[in-house]
């Protein structure tokens, strides 16, 4: 069985049996999987390998490409700008950026943003990803599209937008980029190993990936439909995640790179009521916002059952990560990635694959997995 590094104390140590017998059965390539209970890691662990071939071991300073995981450090982001009074979740997204209001947007309100209803899943194609890496010029375009449906009614999920609407919401409140602003006022106190888009020099340490086989659709797909229309504005490849180009974008919403130990320290703000060692990120009231429904139901882009607190997934006791505990907010990647904020019992969990799954968008079997074996050792 596969060695598998860092600290898991003994009472978690099933946890560490099924990592080393994923990486030796191959569903592993490398990873990294960190729980955080009330402010301490009691696993902190990673193992397997950085390259595709097997040859470099994935070591202690190994990050990797997180996609959608990264929303999570984004929309904090956010949260922290609501608690300083800066963003009103209930105003208008024009009240900041008056030339959203084009196009019928003029009473779209932030907390739609951070909950994917704000009916702007994707851009209006057609559009590239070298178009989406200039994200002034890509914002400049949502600012001027007018929304698939009437915003606020339903959630679609904004898999790449979402990161640029709140970009441009932390901009005009702030003067920075939000990626200037999570590494100032987030990962770079915290010592987080995270990034929006990767500086040259930590380029050797990210991980390579293993893609998951193309899409194909079911015989009866509808290509017209609502999913079919956001996933080609722009089409996403795995491969564009080992590309300059995107290790250089700002991409907030899925153009992260990091580690579950740098996450998971980030984001426990939110499952310990946002202090993390004595630095106050957020009052417990705007924490709770994470996990506060705030809009539910069938998902548009999805097609499955979804709820939203602000900013972040909640789960419910059907449709997506249906086996995350009550009390919890969460999210995930491309691939599997997924980070869980479980504010009843102060503990945050993360996990980061390189070893990209199909149909994973928010988590898969083996993540569910590894999270179960936590919450029985915890025997709660």
């Amino acid at each position: 069985m596969s060695e598998v590094h860092g600290h898991c104390d003994p009472a978690f140590s099933k946890v560490k049996e099924i990592i080393a017998h994923n990486i030796t059965s191959g569903e592993e390539l490398g990873v990294s999987f960190c729980v955080n209970i009330d402010g301490k890691n009691v696993v902190d662990l990673w193992g397997g390998y950085a390259d595709r071939n097997r040859t470099k071991p994935w070591t202690e300073n190994t990050i990797t490409a997180v996609w959608s995981m990264s929303k999570c450090v984004t929309n904090l982001a956010a949260l922290i700008l609501i608690d300083r009074g800066l963003l009103d979740p209930s105003a208008n997204v024009s009240n900041y950026w008056p030339e959203f209001a084009a196009n019928g947007k003029e009473d779209v309100k932030v907390w739609h943003i951070l909950t994917h209803s704000a009916g702007l899943p994707a851009w209006d194609a057609p559009i590239s990803i070298d178009d989406v890496y200039n994200i002034d010029q890509a914002n400049e375009r949502l600012a001027g599209q007018a929304p698939w449906w009437t915003p606020g009614a339903a959630t679609g999920y904004h898999a790449v937008t979402q990161g640029h609407l709140v970009s441009e919401l932390v901009r005009r409140v702030t003067g920075k980029s939000v990626k200037g602003f999570i590494s100032e006022e987030i990962t770079g106190p915290l010592d987080a190993a995270f990034h929006i888009g990767v500086p040259e020099k930590d380029w050797p340490r990210v991980a390579e990936l293993i893609p998951p086989p193309p899409f194909t659709p079911p015989p009866d797909f509808d290509f017209n439909c609502m999913a079919a229309r956001a996933g080609i504005a722009p089409v996403m490849k795995a491969e564009y995640a080992e590309t300059p180009e995107f290790s250089n974008a700002e991409m907030p919403a899925i153009n992260g790179f990091g580690n579950a130990r740098g996450i998971a320290r980030v984001l426990s703000a939110i499952s310990l009521g946002g202090t993390v060692d004595g630095r106050c990120f957020l009052s417990p009231e705007t924490a709770q916002l994470a996990v506060r429904e705030q809009i539910s139901g069938t998902d548009l882009v999805l097609m499955m059952q979804s709820r939203f607190g602000m900013g972040f997934g909640i789960p419910g006791e059907t449709g997506m990560m249906s086996w995350i505990r009550p009390d919890s907010c969460y999210w995930g990647g491309w691939g599997g990635s997924i980070a869980i904020m479980d504010v009843k019992n102060r503990v945050t969990i993360c996990y980061a694959p390189s070893h990209m799954k199909p149909h994973s968008t928010t988590g898969d079997s083996r993540a569910e997995s590894y999270v179960k074996a936590v919450y029985e050792a915890m025997g709660v």
